[in-house]
């Protein structure tokens, strides 16, 4: 059974609802831990007991050896990437606001996912740019803008 397309966009939206979570319950953790890499250190951990459990429960199967030698050396940098969005999230969303700091994460995804689209790099199969997605990622800079735009007090 094939999962459309609306289905999985609603689902990245209701998941997506997170990550601003994430990132103030990661602040609030770095506050009584101490230091924000504790926290960042915390929630990796967490999160790595947490895949180990549904790994279990969705008897995923343990890789080859084959499989893991043969994998590009980009495909190992999630991880570090995963570390960096964590540690990035929880001290800098504080000092943006949950909204400024998403809408900037969600610009610069929008860049990066355009030319990784466009190129067919890393996985992807290849989307051209079109004005049209030009267009949707000016008005989500356009959105990014307004949500930091503070007037000037009189």
């Amino acid at each position: 059974m094939a999962i459309s397309a609306t289905y999985l966009v609603l689902l990245v939206l209701v998941i997506s609802m997170g990550y601003p979570v994430q990132a103030g319950a990661n602040g609030t953790l770095a506050q009584y831990l101490g230091h924000p890499l504790l926290a960042a250190l915390t929630n990796t951990v967490v999160a790595s007991l947490a895949l180990v459990v549904m790994a279990i429960v969705f008897r995923a199967p343990l890789p080859s050896f084959t499989g893991i030698a043969l994998a590009p050396w980009w495909a190992w940098t999630g991880g570090l990437l995963g570390a960096t969005f964590v540690f990035s999230a929880l001290t800098l969303a504080p000092k943006l606001g949950a909204a400024a700091f998403v809408a900037t994460g969600v610009v610069g995804t929008m860049i990066s996912s355009l030319l990784l689209d466009h190129f067919g790099l890393i996985g992807y199969r290849p989307i051209a740019i079109t004005p049209s997605r030009v267009l949707g990622t000016l008005l989500v800079i356009a959105g990014m803008v307004l949500l930091q735009w503070k007037p000037a007090e009189n």
